[in-house]
C-alpha cells in the first residue's frame, strides 16, 4: 500500500497540473493566486487527500497491531516531520521532492534501527538524535536560505562581479 502510495504522490505531484498547484500554493498564496491557481480548490483538495491518507494510515496501522488504541502513534509526528526535512523539503514550501521524502524516511528508519538493535542506549534516544538532525536540517536551510538572499541583493558587490 505504502508503494502504491507513494507511486501515485510521484505521479501526481509532479506530471499534473493538481501536482504543480500544489507547489504554487505551497510557494506563496499571493503568487499562485497570480498565476491563476484555483486556491480554495486546491487547499480543499490538498486536506482532503491528507485526511483519506491518514485515515487509510490508521486502518493498516490497527490491523498490524490487531488494536484500535486512539494513542498508539502518539509522537510519531515528529518522525514524519523529520523524515520531510531530511529529505530536503523546505519547511517555508514550494519546494520539495517525493522521492527526497523517500530518503529521507530511510536514513531515520536506518539511525533508530542501529540505536535500538545496538542494545546499549535506550530507544529513547531515537528522539533525541532525530530532533538533533531535525534541528540541523532547519538550520541548514535557514543559512542555505539567508546566503542565496543575500547574494541576490541589488546593492551587493560580491553578486555582480564577473
Amino acid at each position: 500500500i505504502m508503494l502504491l502510495a507513494y507511486i501515485a504522490a510521484l505521479i501526481v505531484l509532479h506530471r499534473t497540473r493538481f501536482g504543480r498547484n500544489v507547489y504554487a500554493l505551497g510557494g506563496s498564496v499571493a503568487t499562485a493566486r497570480l498565476m491563476g491557481v484555483p486556491i480554495a480548490r486546491t487547499t480543499i483538495a490538498i486536506y482532503a487527500i491528507g485526511g483519506g491518507l491518514a485515515g487509510l494510515a490508521g486502518i493498516v496501522y490497527s490491523i498490524y497491531t490487531s488494536a484500535g488504541y486512539s494513542l498508539a502513534t502518539v509522537g510519531v509526528e515528529l518522525d514524519a516531520i523529520a523524515a520531510v526535512v531530511i529529505g530536503g523539503t523546505l519547511l517555508t514550501g514550494g519546494s520539495g521532492y517525493v522521492a527526497g521524502t523517500f530518503f529521507g524516511i530511510l536514513i531515520m528508519g536506518l539511525i533508530q534501527t542501529y540505536i535500538v538493535f545496538d542494545g546499549t542506549l535506550s530507544s529513547w534516544w531515537t528522539k533525541i538524535v532525530i530532533g538533533g538532525l531535525l534541528f540541523a536540517f532547519i538550520m541548514l536551510q535557514k543559512a542555505l536560505g539567508w546566503a542565496t538572499t543575500k547574494g541576490r541583493r541589488p546593492g551587493n558587490a560580491s553578486a555582480t562581479r564577473s
